[in-house]
């Protein structure tokens, strides 16, 4: 069954929705200062200010809140990958921009982020996580200006999006660095044939 189907109660109103909101927030909070081991529904419950009942009424284990939090943070990165696809990448390159817009999802909390991406791998088909991509892929050209094949797009996208995934699996204390990301724009433009540009452009 998948993580979608674990939430009792899909909100409909703005009061609702803004209920969800509040309890996803605390939920992150929870994680990042108690971890797994520390988090349960009474200890969530007192921290976003909502009782128990409140709280089952949408979710009917802490499991289905962490995968209700990894969902909102993918759809938060998809939609400032939009962003960035359309033209407003900050004064930074377009491959640069969408690269820290996933290191830095979650607003930096990498501990939450660990335990909310391993919960929507393992509750998800991974090709389902895909959506949205192609985009992406769509709008990165060789150094020829020419559009990436399939399996270019293919090999490109796993080679970035396996690093990133790994960092933040295995807790990597440089998730964060100028570095990490520095080195994973110069794969993608290593890659496509693009002539090195100093660090951090």
């Amino acid at each position: 069954m998948k993580d979608t189907e674990n939430a009792r109660k899909i909100p409909s109103q703005a009061r609702s929705r803004a209920t969800l909101d509040i309890i996803l927030e605390a939920a992150a909070q929870l994680l990042e200062s108690v971890g797994e081991s520390g988090f349960n529904t009474n200890a969530l419950a007192e921290r976003a200010g909502v009782s128990i009942g409140t709280l089952y009424r949408y979710f009917p284990d802490k499991q289905s809140i962490i995968a209700a939090l990894a969902r909102q943070e993918k759809a938060a990165f998809e939609k400032a990958v939009e962003t960035v696809l359309a033209g407003e990448t900050g004064g930074l390159a377009r491959d640069r921009a969408i690269i820290r817009a996933f290191l830095h999802a979650f607003s930096d909390r990498t501990e939450a982020r660990r335990l909310a991406v391993t919960a929507l791998y393992a509750n998800n088909d991974p090709r389902d996580l895909l959506e949205g991509y192609e985009a992406v892929q769509g709008a990165f050209r060789d150094a020829d200006g020419q559009p990436l094949s399939r399996v270019t797009a293919f090999v490109l996208s796993r080679a970035v999006q396996g690093a990133m995934r790994a960092a933040v699996l295995e807790g990597a204390d440089f998730l964060l660095s100028q570095e990490f990301e520095d080195e994973l724009v110069r794969l993608g433009r290593a890659y496509l044939g693009h002539p090195t540009r100093p660090r951090g452009a």
